[in-house]
């Protein structure tokens, strides 16, 4: 019996180093794995939990009142990529799966909500810039029929939170109509 529980620890304990990178007691966010694109860096600040505040454009052009959110950010696959969850008080719940593709030097994001269950899920792409922010871009046309983009900006990017713009764009940028936007200060690291 000594010998099956000493192989079942020895057994735990190599499944544990395989996957160090991973949520557990002591790291709940999971961590960076280091053989990870350095770009797994760049949601470094926001990992862990900010109480935020979002704001919707209503259809008639004006702001709705803001609504409280939690955001939390996490290392998934054993630090390789991260995701985010949003809890809103309306009980309308988001995430997305956040991967930086080297072939490509971009961030790929796949977002799902509770509100449908989609057959496929959006993408964005972006990067980082060199001021810090991080913009990420989707093909979407106005609703007359305009060619653009649905961008979304992390910006004013630090350890005590960071900003959300989402706002609808034409191709070469020239006409900018933000449609939400979130205000998030980091609660828990």
């Amino acid at each position: 019996m000594k010998h099956l529980t000493f192989l079942v620890l020895l057994m735990s304990m190599s499944a544990f180093s395989q996957y160090a990178y991973e949520a557990s007691d002591e790291n709940p966010f999971g961590l960076p794995n280091p053989e990870a694109p350095q770009q797994i860096q760049d949601y470094g600040p926001m990992i862990g939990i900010c109480q935020c505040k979002s704001t919707l454009r209503n259809q008639d052009g004006t702001w709705a009142n803001p609504l409280d959110m939690t955001w939390k950010f996490k290392y998934i696959m054993n630090g390789m990529a991260l995701q985010d969850e949003t809890y809103k008080k309306d009980q309308t719940f988001a995430g997305s799966i956040r991967q930086f593709n080297k072939d490509s030097a971009a961030w790929y994001v796949h977002y799902y909500s509770s509100g449908f269950a989609s057959p496929t899920l959006s993408a964005w792409k972006g990067n980082k810039t060199q001021n810090g922010d991080i913009i990420l871009y989707k093909e979407q046309k106005a609703p007359n029929g305009m060619e653009g983009f649905y961008k979304i900006t992390f910006s004013n990017i630090s350890q005590e939170g960071f900003d959300w713009l989402g706002a609808w764009v034409n191709t070469d940028e020239s006409i900018i109509y933000p449609t939400w936007e979130i205000y998030c200060k980091k609660e828990e690291d």
